[in-house]
């Protein structure tokens, strides 16, 4: 057995680490975990306030999850041609958990692959090229996610394919434009998208793809009407919707999926991460009635080797089961009260910009100048450099605290896992609030006298 020390060395010379540079990269050692909470080699504990990739949904050692792994009795693996019961029953549960207008499940092994199969389904059924997606989304690193994504991690996968198209979306926080109420301005883009959608030829797209709810940009909700007029638009030019749920879905909003807040039924939804509350890779496309009858009489030219796995699948079955026992949905939506009033509680630092949140789904938007609402981080820098270190610098007051979170430019994510409860919320936030505090005791002006080490 390595010790730690072997553990960090290995990993430096032989791991290739994502979204950084590797010379100085020392990651934690992940040495223990409970519920809400891990340790790291120096027995320090945390609060998992990123559910580590928002994906650990049900918490850490989830005792029905590991009975699941020890008692498993149906043949562990068998490739994605057969039936499985496994398969099978995880098809049949998330088909009744999403829109009523779903029927079948196509299973990928994680959110990027989801999206990349949805985008050839689409393609296939329609006959058109191109794909509309929008800035300040996220949809995966593989060439055609990446290609969807609408910020700065896309830039990897870049030059694009021909056919991937951006559009604006509203900001709430830093919305340029005036609008008497969020239905106007939802009108104002919803008008310029269809001018876009008009000009592009709408026998040439194949599909409008957006995250419901934008994740790793900021939880950036969508004023009132904004998802449902997408919808519309989509019926109108027959172009397919597809929601990315791969973050949202299986709870994190307060619904099964974040489309059922807004009233609307897409053609497909990508998912993954929650599904098996991050205990094994799963990822997957449901398609509606319509496009399932479709490769009734055609030929459906994809596949994968672990497509349905038996094993993993059966995780993703006692993952639902689990939900469902303990009222997860019911319990996300009483604590995203206590979310709320912990959020709205941190406006008064000098450095708070916005919060937001959805059930379970947080983020706080940080800024130099509150007036001016200069961001941290100036938004598109390439991979969201952090030229002067205040992220840097504010992310690891976070951790010194021992509250582990995700920061991207100028945005943190408080995205716990579901079964966190009230206590652990005030606890968490009030570690959250002394890093606010230090970080003002740290900057006092923000650009003013830097510390060089940093």
């Amino acid at each position: 057995m390595l010790t730690n020390d072997q553990i960090k060395k290995a990993n430096q010379h032989y791991v290739l680490q994502p979204w950084s540079k590797q010379a100085k990269r020392n990651p934690k050692i992940i040495t223990d975990s409970e519920g809400i909470y891990f340790w790291d080699e120096n027995n320090k504990k945390f609060y998992d306030m990123n559910a580590q990739l928002v994906y650990a949904n049900l918490g850490h050692k989830h005792p029905k999850i590991i009975e699941a792994f020890n008692q498993f009795k149906e043949l562990e693996i068998s490739a994605p041609g057969f039936a499985s019961e496994s398969k099978a029953k995880l098809a049949q549960k998330i088909v009744d958990l999403a829109p009523n207008n779903m029927a079948k499940v196509y299973f990928t092994t994680a959110g990027a692959e989801a999206n990349e199969q949805a985008l050839k389904m689409a393609k296939a059924i329609t006959g058109g090229y191109k794909i509309f997606s929008r800035y300040r989304s996220y949809h995966g690193s593989t060439l055609g996610a990446g290609n969807l994504t609408g910020e700065s991690r896309r830039l990897g996968s870049e030059p694009s394919p021909p056919g991937f198209v951006k559009f604006d979306m509203p900001y709430l926080y830093r919305e340029y434009q005036n609008f008497e109420d969020e239905k106007a301005l939802s009108a104002q883009y919803l008008t310029r998208l269809e001018r876009q959608i008009t000009s592009e030829g709408p026998d040439t797209i194949a599909a409008l793809v957006i995250e419901t709810i934008p994740g790793s940009n900021g939880v950036l909700l969508p004023p009132d009407g904004y998802i449902k007029g997408i919808e519309k638009l989509c019926r109108r030019y027959n172009i397919m919707m597809i929601c990315d749920e791969v973050m949202s879905g299986f709870g994190r909003s307060g619904e099964w999926f974040a489309c059922d807040h807004y009233d609307v039924q897409p053609d497909m939804i990508t998912f993954a991460k929650g599904v098996t509350g991050g205990y094994l890779p799963l990822g997957g496309v449901i398609l509606s009635k319509e496009l399932s009858t479709y490769y009734d009489d055609n030929v459906f030219l994809s596949g994968a080797t672990y497509s349905g796995h038996t094993l993993v699948c059966e995780i993703g079955n006692v993952a639902i089961e689990s939900y469902e026992d303990m009222d997860l949905i019911k319990h996300v939506k009483q604590m995203e009260i206590v979310m709320n009033e912990r959020l709205e509680k941190l406006r008064v630092y000098k450095y708070v910009g916005d919060v937001r949140n959805k059930g379970l789904f947080g983020a706080v938007e940080l800024v130099k100048n509150k007036q001016t609402k200069e961001p941290l981080i100036e938004y598109g820098t390439a991979q969201g450099n952090d030229k002067q270190g205040y992220m840097r610098a504010f992310s690891q007051l976070l951790l010194d605290e021992g509250f582990y979170t995700f920061a991207h430019e100028s945005h943190v994510l408080v995205t716990p896992p579901l079964t966190i409860t009230a206590v652990e919320i005030n606890a968490a936030m009030d570690l959250f609030e002394n890093a606010l505090v230090r970080f003002e005791e740290q900057f006092p002006k923000m650009n003013e006298g830097y510390p060089a080490h940093l």
